[in-house]
């Protein structure tokens, strides 16, 4: 057998991903929710939210703090509380509920004995949960980017995949929707990468990468490429 193993990413790929604007329309509500100026506050917001993936911020409670003071503003504990809510309950909603041939997929990619991996770039939020949704039992392992102190734009993030699988990273598919460079990263790390495609989930990010790789619309065609290989 030419691949060993197969590495999903979650949002976007597993799941069905919260568009750009969703998360736009969250930091208006968190912004609203402490009283801030709502124009600063996302332009803050989405210029340090990646330090949430990178273990920057704790939480989203110390991302909210963070902004806040950048404005010069005093904030209740009670309403940070209330305020990092909001994005919690979208990652708790999104990460819970699996496509619907998500675990049709990786069940059937278990009884053909390949090692199954998650790589995510993803807030403590995602960690936090993760042993509610019903991925946690079946994927081997699970790397979450806030956990590791990296993202998918350090290509150490596919060579500890592979590692922590036991299998080599040539003998390793990615599969993912494409932000920040990760098929390309995956793919220059030796692995076969694969882009999902949804046409009617395409959204505004300004993170998505360009690829002219092998994509497909769904999970389940992953099962053809393996077969042709």
């Amino acid at each position: 057998m030419k691949y060993e193993a197969v590495i999903f990413d979650l949002g976007g790929t597993l799941v069905r991903s919260a568009t750009w604007s969703d998360w736009t329309d969250a930091a208006r509500k968190t912004a609203r929710m402490v009283g801030a100026p709502p124009d600063d506050f996302i332009r803050l917001w989405f210029e340090q939210v990646e330090g949430l993936g990178t273990g920057r911020f704790a939480n989203y409670q110390a991302l909210i703090k963070s902004v806040c003071s950048q404005l010069h503003m005093p904030v209740k504990d009670s309403q940070v509380e209330s305020a990092a809510r909001i994005p919690y309950d979208i990652t708790k909603q999104m990460i819970t509920t699996p496509r619907d041939d998500a675990l049709f997929v990786i069940n059937r990619l278990k009884q053909s004995n390949y090692r199954i991996g998650l790589i995510t770039d993803c807030a403590p939020d995602v960690p936090e949960i993760w042993g509610q949704t019903p991925f946690a039992e079946l994927i081997d392992v699970a790397l979450f980017s806030c956990s590791v102190g990296m993202n998918k734009t350090d290509p150490r993030i596919f060579e500890l995949a592979a590692t922590q699988l036991a299998v080599r990273p040539e003998r390793c598919i990615y599969v993912a929707d494409g932000n920040r460079q990760e098929l390309a990263n995956a793919k220059k790390h030796g692995m076969y990468a694969i882009r999902i495609l949804i046409p009617e989930e395409i959204d505004e990010s300004p993170i998505r990468e360009q690829w002219t790789g092998p994509t497909v619309s769904s999970l389940t065609e992953v099962l053809e490429h393996l077969s042709a290989k």
